[in-house]
């Protein structure tokens, strides 16, 4: 099936296939796109018919562009996607072979075109050649996205050979196209010029290989114009690190450097650390999601004081152990420019957050997440008195750590109305209570909460009815917010009838709110249907996999 797709475009499949035996005419084109404001203007004048005609090749160059662009609309809007002229993004359109080189002859009425986006299509593997024989007419291209599009060796060749006819391109992005790995990435790099203007490179899981990193390394020297590298989700051996490393000094720009999932360890690390020096203007680092470094930061930490401007860093689930953090401590005061760190998902942050905190700028930070890291109530109240420090806080995240349950009110009240810049507040599974909920309540009255964006109080079903009644009698303090998710864990199934009238009613006080999740929660069918109805009118995102069970009919 996918070879016959393949042939067949996106456009014929949607039409039946007698409409295949006629092609438009170019009159036909003329004349929904449309007659040039220059023609309109001459007929408008009244001129006489017996005047010589014009010559009509010389007609076709002053319409063609117009007749051109109305190609290029057809052929977007017929993908269910706007047409514009410098940004055409064409992903999660199933493009096929044929859609692709009908797009090739469309580029040369697309000369302003600086973003091209074909991701997610995974029948163009094996047609980029196609496509990439016409980019000289899109010289002006400075995003190429190619995402999850099963490209093959010969479309990394293709690619390769007509980077030239596009050098103004500063971000690529080859992300989870597995075929990039495998030995392959060279059929890439080695037509690289070091003239490429090349800023931000991704590799998002492509399986790459010790050779591809080999290849990538090599490749480094051409690219020194790189700010932003981003290679998670691919096993990078120790061996393929200190290749990798070993070409660091020729990226000396390089501002965020991801290596999340990509299975380091201790021995990694040091060899990172090493290499910090040849990257010192970075700004953000991802090192999140590898397990086995476990015990190793100790051995990376002393080298991050080499990265003056480091504003984030992401330890995310990296079973970091007390050794490591209390390392992280020790170095954390040089970090004078740090606006994010992630430790989240580490249990051990619980029993050494007092000294983080205590070390960190937290004048100036702005998210904090410390979701699931076994926070004790000690833990809780040392949080909470740094709130009055955290200014700047935009992101809280607290999930997954049940001791926040009855100690919600000490971190809400140290806000200040005119102080506070919260956005984001995650208190999902953090069995709170409803007196938690009642000093959420009062928080929203007190207009501390007045820009907050997101508020997830899911799979925390101890609230009871009155909190939620109450909660939502203050929706007015939340004038900005956006989503708000309060659904409960799987296993449960409780009614919103107690609450429900006060959740429609908040609705008309929340003129920003975008998405609503009530998940698992039991509503009767006349319920869901007057909750349904009432988001449609507002363009409200209803999320709600509970049933709705039959509305009970009244007796007599």
């Amino acid at each position: 099936m996918n070879q016959l797709r393949r042939k067949t475009s996106f456009t014929e499949r949607k039409k039946p296939s007698v409409g295949r035996l006629f092609r438009p005419s170019e009159s036909r084109d003329k004349t929904e796109v449309g007659i040039p404001e220059l023609k309109e203007s001459e007929a408008s004048e009244g001129k006489d018919n017996t005047e010589p005609k014009k010559d009509i090749k010389n007609v076709d160059d002053e319409t063609g562009s117009v007749v051109g662009w109305g190609r290029v609309k057809q052929f977007v809007q017929k993908l269910g996607k706007t047409p514009h002229s410098q940004n055409l993004n064409l992903s999660h359109c199933d493009l096929t072979a044929t859609d692709m080189v009908e797009l090739a002859t469309l580029l040369p009425f697309l000369p302003q075109l600086e973003v091209m986006e074909l991701s997610w299509n995974d029948l163009v593997g094996g047609s980029l050649k196609a496509l990439t024989a016409h980019l000289q007419h899109v010289e002006k291209l400075e995003v190429l996205k190619l995402c999850s599009c099963r490209l093959t060796a010969q479309d990394l060749t293709a690619l390769g050979e007509s980077f030239d006819c596009i050098p103004l391109v500063e971000v690529l992005d080859l992300s989870w196209n597995v075929s990039v790995g495998g030995g392959n990435f060279m059929n890439f790099t080695e037509h690289l010029r070091s003239d490429n203007r090349l800023k931000e490179l991704r590799l998002v899981d492509c399986q790459l290989t010790e050779s591809d990193i080999i290849a990538l390394s090599t490749a480094l020297p051409m690219l020194s114009s790189l700010k932003d590298l981003d290679l998670s989700n691919n096993k990078l051996s120790v061996k393929g690190m200190e290749n990798f490393t070993s070409s660091l000094s020729s990226v000396p720009r390089l501002k965020t450097l991801k290596l999340s999932m990509c299975g380091l360890n201790k021995d990694s690390f040091i060899i990172l650390g090493q290499a910090l020096r040849f990257i010192s203007e970075l700004e953000l680092l991802d090192l999140s999601c590898n397990k086995e470094v476990s015990g190793g930061l100790t051995s990376l930490a002393t080298n991050l004081t080499l990265l003056k401007n480091l504003r984030s860093l992401d330890l995310h689930l990296c079973c970091l152990t007390k050794e490591d953090l209390l390392a992280l401590v020790q170095v954390a005061p040089s970090l004078k420019e740090l606006r994010e760190l992630d430790v989240s998902s580490n249990k051990s942050v619980g029993g050494t957050l007092q000294d983080l905190l205590h070390a960190l700028p937290l004048h100036q930070i702005f998210k904090l997440p410390l979701n699931n890291c076994a926070l004790s109530t000690s833990a809780c109240h040392v949080l909470a008195a740094a709130m009055v420090t955290l200014k700047q806080l935009e992101s809280l995240n607290l999930s997954w750590n049940k001791s926040v349950g009855e100690n919600l009110g000490e971190f809400l009240e140290p806000l200040q109305e005119s102080e506070c810049k919260l956005q984001e507040l995650r208190l999902c599974s953090c069995n709170l209570t409803t007196e938690d909920v009642l000093h959420l309540e009062s928080a929203c009255q007190r207009g501390v909460l007045s820009q907050l964006k997101l508020l997830d109080l899911s799979y925390n079903g101890s609230v009871g009815d009155g909190g939620w009644t109450s909660l939502f009698g203050k929706a007015s303090g939340l004038k900005c917010l956006e989503e708000l998710d309060v659904s409960l864990r799987p296993a449960t199934s409780l009614s919103v009838s107690p609450w429900l009238p006060s959740l429609l009613e908040a609705l008309s006080h929340l003129p920003c709110l975008t998405r609503l999740s009530l998940q698992h929660w039991a509503l009767s069918s006349a319920e869901k249907e007057k909750l349904e109805k009432y988001l449609r009118k507002k363009n409200v995102i209803l999320e709600c996999d509970s049933p709705a069970t039959p509305t009970p009919k009244s007796e007599g």
